[in-house]
């Protein structure tokens, strides 16, 4: 059987907020650790029928991009509730809800 692995390395202060986050994976192609600003990562526990979450960003991250990450974030779920349930009403729900905030958003920049 074939394995493969996702590793976060974080780098904390003194207070415990993230200064760096990086990540390596098995099947990325090369051994370097990629640096990002934020990482979301959805656990199901089947055992309590509830999602296990851990949200972290580091404390440079722009707001602005914040918001951008949450609007992919949910645009990447409506597209994954589609591909493993058929569900386009749920899909679409979420896509009509991301083209609002994104308008959001670009109100917010423009004032």
């Amino acid at each position: 059987m074939k394995k493969s692995e996702i590793n976060f390395t974080v780098e904390l202060d003194n207070d415990n907020i993230p200064e760096t986050i990086s990540w390596n994976a098995t099947e990325k192609g090369d051994d370097q650790p990629e640096e990002t600003k934020s990482i979301s990562i959805s656990l199901w526990d089947h055992n309590q029928k509830n999602t296990m979450r851990i949200d972290l960003w580091t404390k440079d991250m722009p707001v602005d991009e914040m918001k951008r990450f949450y609007i992919d974030c949910l645009g990447g779920l409506a597209q994954s509730v589609l591909n493993s349930t058929g569900d386009e009403f749920m899909s679409q729900q979420m896509n009509d809800l991301c083209e609002k905030l994104v308008e959001h958003v670009k109100k917010e920049n423009t004032q």
